[in-house]
């Protein structure tokens, strides 16, 4: 099986880790990670996010250090939601967060309209801190958590 999953990833979190994971373990063909365009990032939100060559460098260590399987990895710059996904006819699967999984919808369409098979959606269950909070790259930006979802020292 051939799996996508996309993300800005700045900066990565355990929720990013658990995307990472599932689709290392499910990725016996290989994985590609989408990772967003510097105008794709700044596009949806109002915060500072590190440039695409720094989440590119930090993305590489994190999944090199995740790959027992030994996959094989690219890492695609991307400027769209659907990007690569909705286009390549040999993937297989897209690991998603409840929060992205709707967008797989419009993926899979655009799939049937090139003739191409839907993509597996794999669903991750969102990584929470201990009030049970969801833990985000904007949470750890903004000083409330760190990678892990413990609470930072004010």
């Amino acid at each position: 099986m051939r799996v996508a999953v996309a993300g800005t990833f700045g900066p990565i979190h355990d929720g990013h880790r658990r995307l990472f994971e599932s689709a290392l373990e499910l990725g016996t063909d290989g994985v590609v990670v989408g990772l967003t365009s510097d105008a794709f990032a700044s596009e949806s939100r109002d915060r500072e996010v590190p440039s695409f060559e720094a989440r590119e460098q930090v993305l590489k260590r994190e999944l090199t250090d995740m790959n027992f399987w030994g996959r094989p990895l690219e890492i695609r710059k991307i400027a769209s939601e659907d990007a690569f996904a909705a286009t390549e006819h040999d993937l297989d699967g897209v690991v998603v967060s409840p929060e992205t999984y709707p967008e797989t919808a419009d993926i899979n369409e655009t799939r049937r309209e090139n003739d191409f098979d839907e993509l597996i959606a794999v669903v991750v269950p969102l990584v929470r801190d201990a009030e049970g909070e969801r833990i985000s790259s904007t949470r750890i930006v903004e000083g409330e958590v760190d990678e892990h979802g413990a609470p930072t020292p004010s």
